[in-house]
């Protein structure tokens, strides 16, 4: 099957001032990704705020991404649950829509006790959208489910037929590398971490799915573009602007944050939900100060109007 490269947006979910979902926005919000050069995008994912919303909820939001991506991006969307029974409603839904792939976490309650369990999990759940690309979801800061994504791959190849690979959330670029030989390089292995894209690329990666390409993949595309042509200085020293971003994203409530940047580049994508924390007025004003304090508000602002 086709591998996803190129940078792939870890979308939020639009919510309105009642905290209901907002598929207004969709439009506006694709057609930004697009002309942003982002390949694709990940729905109701950890950013997306899957786990907080219901199960009809997340086909609302699925359908009116893949209606409005008109096959000019890639759509994978996340069905992972706590409970496998809904993530294969969400899955099959996702197959029935026209989705691109279907993608998943661990469950995060009741946690598979070994690896094995792992993989027979992600079967069960990839064996309702038969005739999509699935991919495993390794996030074990959220998840607590944090097993050998090497061994993953060599025991999910036996009984899930379409797997594609991993969408890799872990800094352990060791055993990413390891995963992207494997098999050499049959498997799609997506890279998750914004901060780590840099040296990901360095060990091979083709493809990444993350938060902050929301709004700032022109800013990670100058980046890719200088490791590409060898300039590997202006190439970290661009890694470093954004590693620098992160980081004052990550003094606040990330989703939170993100959201705010959003508003600040003319796009309302609502709050976050409860137990999610916003931001009070008074951090969006500090997290503005603090983004260009860094010298990067500016070239984040101009991202929207690529």
């Amino acid at each position: 099957m086709d591998q996803f490269t190129g940078l792939m947006a870890a979308v939020f979910t639009p919510f309105d001032q009642q905290g209901k979902i907002n598929i207004s926005v969709i439009p506006d919000f694709v057609e930004r990704l697009i002309s942003n050069r982002l390949s694709g995008v990940f729905i109701c994912g950890s950013n997306g705020e899957g786990p907080n919303m219901t199960l009809d909820e997340r086909m609302r939001v699925a359908e009116a991404f893949v209606k409005t991506a008109h096959r000019q991006i890639k759509v994978i969307i996340h069905v992972g649950h706590s409970s496998i029974a809904d993530a294969k409603v969400l899955a099959a839904h996702a197959e029935s829509i026209g989705a691109d792939a279907v993608s998943a976490v661990a469950c995060f309650y009741f946690k598979p006790a070994s690896i094995q369990y792992l993989v027979d999990s992600m079967a069960e759940i990839a064996v309702a959208a038969p005739n999509l690309p699935f991919y495993y979801y390794h996030i074990p800061r959220l998840t607590g489910v944090e097993m050998d994504m090497l061994t993953f791959l060599q025991l999910a190849e036996k009984t899930i037929p379409n797997l594609a690979g991993i969408k890799y959330t872990a800094p352990t670029l060791y055993e990413y590398q390891s995963c992207l030989a494997y098999r050499q390089g049959n498997y799609n292995i997506l890279f998750g971490m914004d901060e780590m894209l840099l040296p990901a690329m360095a060990v091979g990666a083709k493809g990444a799915i993350g938060s902050t390409y929301t709004f700032a993949a022109p800013l990670y595309y100058e980046m890719m573009d200088a490791f590409k042509s060898g300039d590997i200085g202006q190439a970290i020293a661009f890694q470093q602007d954004l590693i620098n971003m992160v980081n004052i994203i990550l003094k606040y409530p990330a989703i939170s944050a993100q959201k705010a940047i959003m508003k600040m580049q003319g796009l309302d994508l609502g709050q976050c939900r409860l137990p999610l924390q916003n931001l009070s007025s008074g951090e969006v004003d500090s997290l503005k100060s603090a983004l260009k304090d860094a010298g990067i508000y500016d070239r984040i602002i101009e991202c929207a109007s690529v």
